[in-house]
C-alpha cells in the first residue's frame, strides 16, 4: 500500500466493512506475538521462526483489519486457510539499515511481531522489503491457534502505572515507556522522565489535539547497572536491553539488539508502541518505524529529541535534514517514490502532499522564503542534498531548534492516530 495523499483522508476513514464485527469473527481478544530471527547479509537474507507466544489480551487496532498504515521496509500479513486477508501490519528493522550499507559479513536481528489471536487456523507471511520496495525475503507458515508449542506465559505483569489515561471511549493507542539503565532504586527518577516525556509528546500537534485516545503507560524495567553502554568512551553497561550508542559507528545513534526482552517486559499491557527511555546525560537516539523508541532521558535536548524518534517510530516520519557533502545520498534512490509521508523524490508526488502546496508556490521552493511557504516543495531531506524534498523548510523532522511538526507532519500523525483508533 503506498502512503495515502491528504486528500484521501475522508475515502480512507469512511465507515468500512471491516470493523469491530470483522475482529470479533476472526480473532479473540488475545495476542499472538511471533518472534522471528532475521540473518544473513545483502543478496541472501532469511527470515526464521523462533518462537510464537499468547498473551491474555490485544492491545492493537480493531478497525482497518486489512490495511496497514505505510509500505514500511517489511509487512506482516494474515490470511485464511481460503486466501483471505484478515490483518495487515508493516513495520522497519535495524536490520533493514545494516543491508543498505552493503556489510557482507552475515549478522542477525531480532524481529517480535505482534497480530490478534486468531479463532481458526490461519496463514502467516512476514517479507522484508529493501530501498527498492523489492522483497528481499519472506516466510509463509501456519499458526494453529490450539498449538501446545505457542507460550502461554501466565506469570504476574512487570509492575506498571498509568502516566495518562485517554478519555474518549472505544480504542485507544497504547504508548509504553520503558527504563534503560535504570537500577530499582532508580524507579522514582523513571516515572518522572516518564511524565516529562509525556508532556513533551502532548506539546505538540496533533497529539495535544487527539490526546484522550491516547494512553501513556510506564512499565518497571530495573537494570543492573545505571546508565548505558558508550562504545566511544569504552563504557559498557549491564542494562535491561543491552542498548549502546555507536550504532554503525555513528556517535549518537542509540539502539538495543534485544528487542525480545522489550517484548518480554510489554506482555499483556495493553500497548504496542514502545518508547525506552535512557538514563543518560549522553546525547542521541533512535527510533525505528513500529518497532520501538530509544532516547536520552537526561540530556538537555531530552524533550525534542524523544519527540523527534517518536515521529519516526511512530508516525513513519523520517528524518528532513540532510548533507551537503552527499554522504548518505543512496538511502533514498531517486527512482522510486520513498514510502515515508514527509519527503518525495517526485515520482508519485501526487500521493503526498502536493495538494496541501498552495497554488502559485514555487516548486522547488526557495529557503529564503520559508515564511511565505510554510508547505512547499524544499530541496533537501532523507539525508540527501539533491534529488529528495521536504514539506517544510523546518520541522521537528529536521532540527531540534522548532518546536513544532510541519504541516505535513501534523496531517500524518493525525491519520496514524485515526487510523488506530476508528473502525
Amino acid at each position: 500500500m503506498k502512503p495515502l495523499c491528504i486528500a484521501a483522508l475522508a475515502a480512507l476513514f469512511a465507515p468500512l466493512a471491516a470493523g469491530a464485527a470483522d475482529f470479533d469473527k476472526a480473532f479473540s481478544d488475545s495476542t499472538l506475538r511471533i518472534d522471528y530471527m532475521l540473518s544473513g547479509k545483502p543478496g541472501d537474507v532469511n527470515i526464521g521462526l523462533r518462537h510464537m507466544h499468547k498473551w491474555a489480551s490485544w492491545g492493537g487496532r480493531k478497525g482497518h483489519l486489512k490495511e496497514a498504515p505505510y509500505t514500511g521496509n517489511g509487512d506482516i500479513t494474515v490470511t485464511s486457510l481460503q486466501g483471505d486477508t484478515l490483518y495487515r501490519n508493516s513495520f522497519s528493522t535495524l536490520f533493514n539499515e545494516w543491508l543498505d550499507l552493503g556489510d557482507t559479513t552475515p549478522s542477525t536481528c531480532q524481529l517480535p511481531l505482534l497480530v490478534p489471536y486468531p479463532k481458526e487456523k490461519v496463514v502467516v507471511t512476514t517479507r522484508l522489503l529493501d530501498k527498492y520496495h523489492k522483497v528481499v525475503a519472506e516466510a509463509t507458515h501456519t499458526v494453529d491457534p490450539a498449538d501446545i508449542l505457542i507460550r502461554n506465559n501466565q506469570a504476574p505483569l512487570l509492575p506498571h502505572k498509568y502516566i495518562r489515561k485517554g478519555a474518549d471511549a472505544g480504542t485507544h493507542v497504547g504508548i509504553a515507556f520503558m527504563g534503560e539503565g535504570y537500577r530499582q532504586e532508580d524507579m522514582g527518577q523513571f516515572y518522572i522522565d516518564a511524565e516529562q516525556a509525556v508532556d513533551a509528546i502532548l506539546s505538540h500537534e496533533p497529539f495535544k489535539e487527539l490526546q484522550e485516545r491516547i494512553d501513556f503507560i510506564a512499565i518497571e524495567t530495573p537494570s543492573k547497572d545505571q546508565g548505558v553502554s558508550v562504545p566511544k568512551k569504552n563504557e559498557w553497561k549491564d542494562t535491561s536491553f543491552k542498548s549502546h550508542y555507536s550504532t554503525f559507528y555513528s556517535d549518537r545513534y542509540l539502539t538495543s539488539p534485544e528487542v525480545f526482552a522489550m517484548y518480554d517486559a510489554l506482555r499483556g499491557i495493553p500497548a504496542q508502541h514502545i518508547i525506552v527511555l535512557v538514563n543518560t546525560e549522553e546525547y542521541g537516539g533512535g527510533g525505528i518505524y513500529n518497532a520501538y523508541t530509544l532516547t536520552s532521558a537526561r540530556h538537555a535536548t531530552a524533550r525534542p529529541v524523544v519527540v523527534h524518534e517518536f515521529g519516526h517510530s511512530f508516525g513513519g516520519l523520517t528524518d528532513e535534514y540532510f548533507y551537503e557533502e552527499e554522504v548518505m545520498s543512496d538511502t533514498y534512490p531517486t527512482s522510486v517514490e520513498p514510502w515515508e509521508p514527509n519527503i518525495t523524490t517526485l515520482v508519485d508526488f501526487d500521493s503526498k502532499w502536493k495538494d496541501m502546496i498552495p497554488a502559485g508556490t514555487p516548486m522547488p521552493t526557495d529557503p529564503k522564503d520559508a515564511e511565505k511557504y510554510p508547505v512547499g516543495l524544499y530541496e533537501g531531506g532523507g539525508y540527501s542534498f539533491h534529488g529528495v524534498y521536504r514539506p517544510a523548510d523546518n520541522c521537528r523532522m529536521r532540527i531540534n531548534e522548532i518546536d513544532a511538526f510541519c504541516p505535513v507532519c501534523q496531517a500524518a500523525l493525525k491519520r496514524i492516530i485515526l487510523f488506530y483508533t476508528e473502525d
